[in-house]
């Protein structure tokens, strides 16, 4: 009943199911995919990395990606107004998503304006300069021409590198023609969006392609092949892989923006979910491989014309420590110039970046858009043209001089442990714990080409929590205890950005909060208002056994992170760890080896319990009790918190060590194996998706010619 009245209300559509497929791919597919995998997969063991990220992709990403298709879908709004209908505590968990995305749009742009810029250069190249790249191909070339020429960042004995100074005007310009073109890609409503896509998804996926094929016919491309897919299985035992390889996975198919909620809500009312989502997820895998095939041939390629054949420059050298902006815009042209006519391929190059950025891009932008208008009930052209004004005036501090410096450290807040990571945590924990999760699944299956099972429901409340919330508390404890300090540098001087960067991180929610206070004109009917609320109902056994168990297990989990923490600074130091980590059986074990025992297994326990509470009640077609909820949503994530500290604790003891990265010039069998299992994914599990899509089809004009007849 409450569906139904959730869905009455008429609101703009997508053109086909192939627009919104190809906007989600849009949104799902952005800058990471072409160098932030391609380096994380070549860093933390190369082929065994995807044994990791292909597991991600099936427990995190994909069913949460069913999981905010079905709420957009089901409520018809913006992740804001759709996480109101399920419940009005619920709404700042939307509005979370969306000021996190809002501070995105200030700073993705200019990543956008680079490329925008780069490909002029490339353009120039092939119009003066005989087809060939207008900068030095040398490696000092390229980071002067990015750093100095075009950035015009501050001098190396600048120890404040992140004052403002003056602007670039190339940026500021390039910047000005990104939000121009961002405007015109959405300023019309999806059905334009569904339009624009149409050229900004294919046209990348080409110039990969094209990239791809050139980069493989190059001397030295299986130099490079051999970085990128010969696997280091001792990687595996480091959670710093497993961590990597799941946050890859998150950041990089938009979950928790809100930018997937605010596009499924568009969706025809019997549009399918649990298919679409599928494809999106494999199209972004599918993205990404193909990206780091075109990428790392390329580098073997040129580290092998540099010195010749007889000293060719090693892979790792060329990739360098610059990280993945240094990576896109100093190592890659110093690649593109060492091929022959250079300049074309810069072309191709930088036009795959630049739409494969601009689809994520304009995609959060829809996502803030929608999400004001909902609550607002303003028009729409006003309200863009505000977005647009103000994201092109935030944006101009990061085309400063300390600019790069703003950028790095806001990016590394947003999609660091108090960004997106908590986020989708809370969530899952919400949605799984604090909704009756059934009601999304069912309304998923009813559309769907295929079904899910109740294994989807556990995956959300508990297999998802527990591993995002060990993931947080993981990145956390990294984060904190960098050598060098946090907030201040090695001098004992303030680190601005690093501080605006908490403001920022702790202001999110608070700014969520108070943006739920505010009464949408638009009414706010909602699954709980629609339907009566049960009678009460006595708790099921073991609530407060389990809710007891929960509290137990995060204070035990908290006490055992301030112990390895302090005793991680300690080691910082110079102090041995031991005189801030207890000690017991005649002073060798640490004792937070036995917090964390016990804390874990009161923790398992109120989970298990809660689990076994829920069940019964929902054999019995009734709502979980509130104190279920409350040990289940507590026992989960005090499970995650537990096991990031063992984690953690494994690492600062050195039980986990790495390995330096081994010069390797031959694709090993194992790679072979590796690229075939991974083509085999993609293509058939697509192939796949697109069967159940044509059959589903099939049946339902059987099923309407059959009731036309009658």
């Amino acid at each position: 009943m409450a569906e139904q009245l959730l869905l009455e209300e008429q609101r703009e559509n997508w053109g086909s199911r192939a627009g919104f497929v190809l906007a989600a791919i849009g949104s799902a597919v952005g800058l990471g995919n072409l160098w932030g995998f391609p380096y994380k997969l070549y860093k933390y063991g190369g082929g065994a990395f995807l044994i990791p990220y292909i597991v991600a992709m099936l427990i995190i990403g994909i069913p949460v990606l069913i999981l905010e298709f079905s709420l957009g879908h089901m409520t018809q709004r913006a992740a804001p107004d759709a996480f109101r209908r399920l419940g009005r505590k619920k709404e700042p968990l939307g509005w979370w998503g969306i000021v996190l995305g809002f501070v995105i749009i200030t700073y993705y742009p200019v990543i956008l304006a680079w490329c925008l810029s780069f490909l002029g250069f490339c353009i120039q190249g092939a119009i003066h300069h005989g087809g060939e790249l207008p900068w030095a191909a040398t490696k000092e070339g390229c980071q002067t021409l990015f750093l100095n020429d075009y950035c015009n960042i501050w001098g190396g004995g600048q120890s404040r590198s992140w004052l403002l100074g003056s602007f670039s005007p190339d940026v500021v310009f390039a910047l000005a023609a990104v939000w121009i073109l961002m405007f015109l890609c959405i300023f019309k409503g999806v059905r334009i969006v569904s339009k624009v896509v149409l050229w900004t998804v294919p046209l990348p996926w080409l110039m990969l392609v094209i990239l791809m094929v050139r980069a493989l016919t190059l001397d030295g491309a299986t130099h490079g092949m051999a970085y990128y897919l010969n696997p280091d299985w001792s990687q595996l035992l480091r959670p710093t892989t497993w961590r990597f390889a799941f946050g890859q996975v998150f950041f990089s198919m938009s979950l928790a923006f809100g930018v997937m909620v605010t596009y499924a809500s568009f969706l025809h009312r019997k549009s399918d979910i649990n298919n679409n989502a599928m494809i999106v997820g494999l199209g972004d895998l599918g993205t990404s491989f193909v990206a780091g095939i075109a990428v790392f041939a390329t580098l073997g390629a040129m580290s092998l014309s540099t010195l010749g054949t007889a000293h060719p420059e090693t892979v790792s050298t060329v990739v360098g420590e610059s990280g993945t902006v240094g990576m896109a815009f100093m190592a890659f042209p110093y690649a593109l110039g060492q091929l022959p006519y250079s300049a074309y391929f810069g072309i191709v190059f930088f036009v795959a970046l630049l739409t494969l950025g601009i689809d994520s891009a304009f995609s959060i932008t829809e996502s803030v858009l929608a999400s004001v208008i909902d609550k607002t009930g303003w028009k729409r052209t006003p309200t863009l043209w505000g977005i647009t004004f103000v994201g092109f005036v935030s944006g101009l501090v990061y085309c400063s001089r300390g600019g790069l410096t703003w950028l790095e450290n806001i990016d590394g807040f947003i999609n660091g442990p108090w960004g997106i990571a908590l986020l989708g945590m809370m969530e899952c924990v919400v949605l799984g714990w604090m909704y009756r999760i059934s009601r999304l699944r069912q309304h998923a299956n009813e559309r769907s080409d295929w079904k899910l099972g109740a294994w989807w429901d556990w995956n959300i409340r508990v297999t998802v929590p527990v591993l995002l919330s060990a993931l947080f508390v993981w990145s956390l404890y990294d984060t904190v205890t960098a050598p060098g300090g946090y907030l201040v540098d090695t001098e004992g001087k303030l680190i601005v950005p690093t501080l605006v960067g908490v403001i920022l991180a702790g202001a999110a929610p608070l700014l969520a909060v108070l943006l739920s206070l505010k009464r949408s004109p638009l009414g706010g009917l909602g699954v709980d208002d629609a339907e009566p609320a049960e009678a009460p109902a006595p708790a099921a056994g073991g609530c407060a056994g389990g809710a007891l168990l929960a509290v137990v297990g995060m204070g035990g989990g908290i006490y055992a992170a301030y112990l390895t923490i302090a005793a991680k600074l300690a080691d910082n130091a110079g102090r041995a760890i031991d005189t801030v980590m207890p000690v017991f059986f005649d002073g060798h074990v640490p004792m937070v080896y036995l917090i964390l025992a016990a804390s874990g297994a009161a923790a398992i326990a109120a989970t298990v319990l809660s689990i076994r509470a829920a069940t019964a009640r929902e054999r019995l077609d009734a709502d979980i009790t509130a104190g279920t909820r409350v040990a289940g949503a507590m026992g989960t994530l005090a499970t995650g918190v537990c096991i990031g500290m063992v984690l953690a604790l494994w690492s600062l003891l050195g039980r986990i060590k790495s390995k330096p990265v081994k010069e390797q010039t031959d694709l090993s069998t194992a790679a072979y194996v590796i690229m075939g299992i991974m083509s085999g994914i993609i293509i058939i599990g697509l192939g796949w998706c697109f069967i159940r899509a044509i059959k589903a089809a099939a049946e339902k004009a059987n099923n309407q010619d059959q009731a036309a007849e009658i």
